[in-house]
């Protein structure tokens, strides 16, 4: 089953996560994770100047090493960046000194007070740590658009439950660039018809 939106009692049980904002104004905060890549992240940036939006990037350290004229678009177009770990790694399968070295190694990087855990899985002790410095960004609104085998429609039918205050994952990486061409603009078309905008997550 797939949950596009996680159960109320995640804000609960995870009460050191954000994972949605409680705000009046018609605001959601839209987010991309993995990037920046050349074959999507323009597109992304593109769309996103179109409609006048600003959205938060949650970079993996090594994609802005090799992509840094790209990088600096993203920051210079007024978007906000996240650490993602150096090397995108994930929690629940890694050692923990080794995750915080890649956690750490991305701040040498580029310094941020954001951060979002790949594959949205964070050991307890993990965030315990990184807690400490940084605000941990999840989700109130997962599009599964890595997803190939959930369609577009079903994607666009789920996106009709968002709310303001929702945080919205999206990702910018290259496995998905055709997908996301077709879907971005349909999400943002809908987004809009019910009255949203994007801004960035403050750190």
């Amino acid at each position: 089953m797939k949950l596009f939106k996680p159960p109320r009692l995640t804000n609960w049980v995870f009460p050191k996560l954000r994972w949605r904002f409680s705000i009046s104004e018609p605001t959601v905060f839209i987010t991309f994770d993995d990037g920046p890549n050349p074959e999507i992240t323009p597109f992304v940036l593109d769309l996103l100047k179109e409609y006048k939006w600003k959205a938060t990037f949650f970079c993996v350290g090594q994609n802005i090493i090799r992509h840094p004229e790209l990088f600096q678009r993203i920051v210079s177009e007024g978007h906000t960046i996240g650490n993602h770990t150096m090397k995108h790694l994930n929690s629940i399968r890694t050692e923990n000194a080794l995750y915080l070295e890649s956690f750490r190694e991305f701040e040498k990087t580029v310094q941020t007070k954001l951060f979002r855990p790949p594959y949205g899985r964070i050991k307890p002790s993990v965030a315990k740590e990184i807690g400490k410095t940084h605000r941990i960004i999840m989700w109130s609104w997962l599009s599964y658009d890595y997803d190939l085998n959930v369609s577009n429609e079903r994607i666009l039918s789920e996106a009709k439950r968002i709310k303001k205050g929702d945080i919205l994952v999206l990702h910018d990486n290259a496995k998905i660039t055709e997908r996301q061409k077709q879907l971005l603009p349909q999400l943002f078309r809908l987004l809009k018809a019910k009255g949203f905008h994007s801004e960035v997550i403050s750190a």
